[in-house]
């Protein structure tokens, strides 16, 4: 499974990089907001400075939710750098727009997904990814788990090559549980990553094995 952190905060990204597992970054107008970055221009500077940092995928959200308006705003951002992914969410005109890229050959990810019925119109239209939100389900006592489940047994039915991106991660057991499922990409905070690490049992048997150290010298 692909490990992708969902923030625009390049000091988060730097270190994501540095653990050497981060495969890619997710952004969206929220989290550009959050870090205080405002402007076109700003915005569009910081998606490439996010390329600078990783060598993997960069998701830039379109704000546009007109076919024309997508897909302008899209090129634009697809001619920042390579690694750039467009991401347009699960609308009629946003459907459309990711056929009109996928056949000019630009990555996409189809975002705002909360049905099994959206990801597979979405990889119907050639979507590079799928971004089903699953903590945004669980905030309403849905299982977001479970689309995850469907969208995996629908993709392999048919052999769809549209990579599942688990989106909304927020804790460690949902990392898992993904990965378990089957799910292609798993996107969330740095705390849902590093929490991976985090076990008593190894807290307690490395501070055994340096104490045992320290008697010896």
């Amino acid at each position: 499974m692909k490990f992708f952190i969902d923030t625009a905060n390049l000091e988060q990204i730097k270190e994501a990089q540095a653990l050497g597992i981060l495969d890619g970054v997710t952004t969206n107008p929220s989290l550009m907001a959050k870090e205080g970055i405002t402007g076109q221009d700003n915005i569009l500077k910081h998606y490439v400075d996010i390329c600078s940092v990783v060598t993997g995928d960069v998701s830039a959200e379109v704000i546009s939710t007109d076919y024309e308006g997508i897909v302008q705003e899209g090129e634009t951002l697809a001619a920042l750098h390579p690694q750039i992914v467009v991401k347009v969410p699960v609308i009629q005109d946003g459907i459309k727009a990711i056929r009109y890229f996928s056949d000019k050959g630009i990555k996409t990810n189809c975002t705002l997904v909360f049905s099994a019925g959206q990801a597979l119109l979405a990889a119907k239209a050639g979507a590079t990814y799928v971004s089903p939100f699953i903590g945004r389900l669980d905030d309403i006592s849905a299982d977001g788990l479970n689309l995850i489940d469907e969208i995996r047994l629908i993709y392999d039915n048919y052999d769809f090559k549209t990579q599942i991106l688990a989106a909304s991660v927020r804790h460690t057991m949902h990392v898992l549980e993904c990965a378990k499922i089957g799910a292609d990409v798993m996107t969330g905070p740095m705390s849902s990553i590093v929490g991976l690490l985090k076990h008593p049992l190894t807290d307690s048997g490395l501070a055994q094995f340096l104490a045992d150290h320290k008697k010896g010298n």
